[in-house]
């Protein structure tokens, strides 16, 4: 056993490495770096409690680390960098699934006694961890569904949705008056279980009325109240660390909630009151009215390419699907030795969770400096002469400024059609995840370069 010095000392030099992993991997350069922070800091953070919190029952205590470390281990070697959204969503079930064990422990332990006010502020924490982690473990089940495709993408717009909402809103609430009060008299199991049920539906129908295209909102809110029910257990196990560390992943959760939905001009009560698209993949029955789409081949884009000075690769899902990410990078490679100027439009939504696409070209090395955000380069489209359009749809489509009724209207995309010419690499003329046509197709100077984004790269870069 180590002092109660020593493990509050640990906890600060644990919170001070959390805010600086925040900070390095909010840039890409410095991202690896952040990353290590948060890795020694949750290493210091775990060895303080082991010898410095826990008191006994070590043997339980490591037989659940080693399970817990080898299926974190087995997942970091099996899932593909495409997986990772998924993989994130199930991660932060388990977190709402902890804080939901945790509360029912607590609550249940005989050796914890409270009275007056100190019994019902610590009941409010208890149901108040319970709550957010049981709407946060059902609801991170139903995004990793969606987003593994287990689930369909379209959103399950049950009628009185809203009204359902509310009810289990107030059902939360008056469950919780009624847990204060027996609580207080030696009882309160019964309504803090009906409370949890509640929330694990709350959750589930929340996540379902959530439309594909808002995934990316949905994966960041997730992480929030993730750090939210987290925050909550600490307060009701009186632990610092895991109050601060779960109100920074909260409050970074949230501002990113924010970010991604300015990036889609969505407002987040809308997000969460029933998001819009659709499972995607399906031809629009307009598709005639648009006109007539001009594919060409490998030898007609590579050529397009060897004779551009201004080149911008815009990549979506598709490219993670594909895992055409090296390729892409080795074209990349090409162009450049060519003398030709290539950058990388990035959409803050682009793929299925916030980051997506700059993680899978971090993997595939391309150099960081030619990495640019949408707002960095959106106004330079009328000086390239080839934007490459790699598996995008949502975030390259002209009816979010050209259609005021479409379901993407006012979302910013990325105007690759006010340049010379754009190829779409795509393997059919099914529909985004919005489940929206995209007029982009059948502009005079658009491109279409069918089949799998791979194989169709791989085809160019050998011509070239």
């Amino acid at each position: 056993m180590i002092s109660a010095g020593i493990v509050t000392v640990s906890y600060i030099a644990a919170t001070i490495l959390f805010i600086l992993a925040l900070g390095g991997l909010s840039n890409q350069e410095t991202a690896r770096r952040g990353n290590w922070y948060g890795i020694v800091g949750m290493a210091i953070a775990l060895l303080a409690t082991i010898f410095g919190v826990v008191t006994q029952h070590y043997a339980i205590l490591l037989v659940a680390l080693l399970i817990g470390g080898s299926v974190g281990i087995l997942l970091a070697r099996r899932v593909q960098m495409t997986q990772m959204p998924e993989l994130v969503a199930i991660l932060h079930s388990l977190v709402g699934l902890a804080a939901v064990a945790v509360g029912f422990a607590n609550f249940m332990d005989p050796t914890v006694h409270f009275e007056g006010v100190e019994l019902t502020i610590h009941d409010i924490e208890t149901y108040l961890g319970i709550l957010i982690g049981a709407v946060t473990f059902s609801g991170s089940v139903i995004a990793f569904g969606k987003l593994s495709g287990r689930i369909g993408g379209k959103p399950m717009l049950l009628p009185g949705r809203h009204w359902m909402n509310l009810g289990l809103l107030i059902a939360a609430i008056w469950f919780g008056r009624e847990f204060v009060i027996q609580s207080a008299a030696g009882d309160g199991i019964t309504p803090l279980i009906v409370m949890t049920v509640v929330a694990l539906l709350f959750g589930i129908h929340m996540v379902m009325a959530i439309g594909g295209a808002d995934m990316p909102v949905v994966v960041s809110m997730l992480n929030s109240y993730s750090g939210w029910a987290a925050s909550a257990t600490g307060f009701m196990l009186n632990n610092d660390l895991l109050i601060v560390t779960g109100a920074l992943v909260g409050s970074s959760g949230a501002i990113l909630s924010y970010i991604m939905c300015r990036a889609m001009n969505r407002k987040f009560l809308n997000v969460i009151a029933g998001g819009f698209g659709t499972g995607g993949g399906t031809v629009a029955s307009s598709t005639e009215e648009q006109g007539e789409v001009v594919a060409i081949d490998a030898n007609e884009a590579a050529s397009m390419l060897a004779g551009a000075k201004q080149v911008m690769i815009i990549p979506g899902y598709g490219m993670a699907v594909a895992q055409a990410q090296h390729i892409v990078h080795e074209l990349t490679t090409a162009l450049r030795a060519k003398g030709i100027n290539v950058r990388f439009g990035i959409h803050p939504v682009a793929g299925r969770m916030p980051g997506h696409m700059n993680v899978l070209l971090a993997e595939a090395r391309v150099p960081y400096d030619i990495v640019f955000e949408m707002d960095e380069v959106n106004d330079d489209f009328p000086e390239v002469d080839v934007s490459i359009v790699i598996g995008a749809n949502d975030i390259v489509n002209p009816s979010a400024q050209e259609e005021p009724d479409s379901p993407i209207a006012g979302m910013p995309v990325l105007e690759c059609w006010k340049g010379n010419t754009t190829i779409v690499l795509k393997r059919s003329m099914a529909t985004g995840y919005a489940g929206v046509q995209n007029p982009l197709f059948f502009k005079e100077n658009t491109r279409m370069l069918f089949g799998d984004a791979k194989d169709s790269l791989d085809a160019v870069f050998k011509v070239l």
